[in-house]
């Protein structure tokens, strides 16, 4: 069987360049999990495996309210709370090789958080507009690889193609192939 890398981020307003990233990932021979952090909806450009609602409830929230209510921060709380339990069950279920999300602030405070509660060793990958300062908020006690997106996470140009494709590569590489 192959290796799957885990995809985790908000689909809802990245879709596209996780798209881009997960079709990196399996032109490289590897299969993909996707999990959606985003609270205000999702995609419809690749198959999402764990939507929101399910990471939402795992941190004590509920996906509706928090459409409803439309508070980022109380979003953000909620998801980052989620995240870790989600990706913590995908790994101890045996479905996850390693991790790769991407975002701005926000977004990179819930996949972070999602993956300080992956054990030490497990390859993962974060794509960050804030890669570029001191990223111990994000990163805490973990081995988590922080790669400077260079521009927002906002679309496929001519930098951010080149940084998402190294991070694709980056996760391949450390989960290695068979």
């Amino acid at each position: 069987m192959g290796k799957t890398i885990c995809l985790i981020g908000a689909f809802d307003s990245k879709g596209p360049e996780y798209e881009f990233v997960r079709d990196q990932i399996q032109r490289n021979g590897f299969d993909v999990l996707t999990v959606n952090t985003g609270v205000l909806g999702t995609t419809n450009l690749f198959p999402v495996d764990v939507e929101a609602d399910t990471v939402a409830e795992a941190g004590g929230g509920d996906l509706a309210v928090l459409r409803r209510e439309k508070d980022r921060g109380e979003a953000m709380k909620v998801m980052s709370a989620g995240a870790p339990g989600v990706v913590k069950g995908l790994h101890a279920d045996g479905r996850i090789d390693g991790i790769l999300g991407m975002g701005g602030t926000g977004g990179t405070t819930v996949v972070a958080a999602g993956m300080r509660g992956l054990p030490l060793g497990f390859p993962k990958v974060c794509v960050s507009t804030a890669a570029s300062g001191d990223v111990s908020a994000y990163v805490g006690t973990k081995d988590i690889t922080m790669i400077p997106s260079i521009v927002d996470v906002a679309g496929i140009n001519r930098v951010s193609r080149i940084i998402f494709s190294r991070a694709a590569g980056a996760i391949c590489g450390m989960v290695g192939w068979d």
